[in-house]
């Protein structure tokens, strides 16, 4: 259920989270990518749902988030909206659909406000021009910084990012350009614990933290990792709060053997022969 702070709002805004540092809110954040994990998390309280493009891997099976269409986006973005009635629905840009500048950005963000229902977007990346140009279009933006999972090649990997002096003042800049240029939110993604601190303070808007210690102004988690749903992968950042994965599993197990030894379906989970319509008449006679 919402915290007691957050009983009384029927809806979440945008203006609304980009105030959370100054009402004191600690801010929640899942990601969700079809109509019942939409709905669970709303029902949840979280206040914010992503429907990320890490769909790419933990719903489509890719090894990175690269490939995933704006298309595929949309359709899912779709599906979470008709879920969601108290979150803000996010939509993440996927990669290429801002890449070549604020014309293709602005016309694809417009896509996801028309026709999926999100209420922003976020991108990755200190991208302050494309985040400014948004702005200017109606469109908030949650903007993304750290360990930017599109920049996986340019990157060499999934690693931890700002350990060293001149990455850690690369990190801070963008992030006081891009809320100069108007994102309502930052995701801090694998920084150390003390940037992402010394960030949350230089900032009026809120950050949102995923391997970024506790020092954000919110946190965020994919929802099969958080769940137990993916199990290929576990960072060090992912704690479980169930493991639906293995019960899901075992759950198929069982109905396979009751099925292949004869227990299933039970009489009583099968349909009797109609009744002659004489024995009907009786019953109503």
């Amino acid at each position: 259920m919402p915290s007691e702070k957050n009983t009384d709002v029927k809806h979440i805004t945008v203006p609304w989270v980009a105030a959370a540092p100054r009402r004191g809110d600690t801010l929640v954040m899942v990601t969700a990518y079809d109509y019942p994990q939409g709905r669970t998390a709303d029902a949840a309280g979280v206040d914010i749902i992503l429907v990320g493009d890490s769909l790419a891997m933990v719903v489509l099976g890719h090894p990175d988030t690269l490939s995933v269409t704006m298309e595929e986006m949309i359709h899912h973005c779709r599906a979470v909206r008709r879920g969601v009635k108290r979150a803000l629905v996010v939509a993440d840009m996927p990669y290429g659909s801002f890449h070549l500048g604020a014309h293709q950005a602005v016309g694809n963000a417009v896509r996801f406000i028309k026709e999926s229902g999100a209420e922003a977007v976020k991108i990755e990346g200190g991208r302050p021009e494309v985040v400014a140009a948004l702005s200017a279009a109606e469109v908030p933006v949650m903007a993304h910084l750290g360990l930017t999972p599109q920049s996986v090649h340019r990157l060499g990997g999934f690693k931890v990012q700002g350990r060293d002096r001149e990455a850690r003042q690369s990190i801070l800049d963008a992030a006081l350009e891009l809320e100069d240029a108007g994102a309502f939110s930052l995701v801090l993604e694998c920084v150390p614990t003390d940037l992402a601190g010394e960030i949350s303070e230089r900032l009026e808007i809120p950050t949102i933290g995923i391997g970024a210690g506790p020092a954000c102004d919110g946190q965020v988690l994919v929802y099969h990792d958080l769940l137990g749903l993916e199990e290929r992968i576990a960072p060090r950042f992912v704690r479980r709060y169930a493991e639906l994965g293995l019960l899901s599993r075992q759950g198929i197990e069982a109905f396979a053997a009751d099925v292949r030894t004869g227990r299933f379906p039970a009489a009583g989970e099968s349909y009797g022969a109609p009744k002659p319509v004489e024995e009907v008449g009786k019953l109503y006679g």
